[in-house]
């Protein structure tokens, strides 16, 4: 088992940057691949970016890609998720997800355990 707990979400004018924490307790951190997704009002739950057990490979949604970033540091059981240059369509509810097999992936079903959820809102 491995629980999640996420934190650092918040309001944020568009072009500022929030980070946000994701704290793992359970099994060992450093065997499980992480993710974050997020789900906005009346949508699916959606990728946003992966990051595999070691921390050598990384996997972005398009629509992230060059203002997000993902890290990890298996010493404090913790993934981040840098967020730079926010826009208000990055508003939603931004979930972290552990994944047993320490390789990357990028849909929902892929993951086995979620945390509760942070909120991010960002204003125009």
């Amino acid at each position: 088992q491995v629980q999640l707990a996420e934190s650092g979400g918040g309001l944020v004018q568009a072009g500022g940057s929030l980070r946000l924490s994701c704290t793992a307790s359970g099994r060992t951190f450093s065997s499980v691949a992480m993710g974050w997704f997020r789900q906005a009002p009346g949508k699916e739950r959606e990728f946003v970016a992966a990051i595999n057990r070691s921390g050598g490979w990384t996997s972005y949604a398009d629509s992230v890609k060059g203002r997000f970033t993902i890290s990890r540091d298996n010493a404090k059981n913790t993934v981040y998720l840098q967020m730079n240059s926010l826009k208000p369509e990055d508003t939603a509810v931004y979930y972290c997800a552990a994944k047993n097999s320490g390789m990357i992936a990028t849909v929902p079903g892929g993951y086995n355990y979620w945390g509760q959820g942070t909120q991010v809102t960002v204003s125009s």
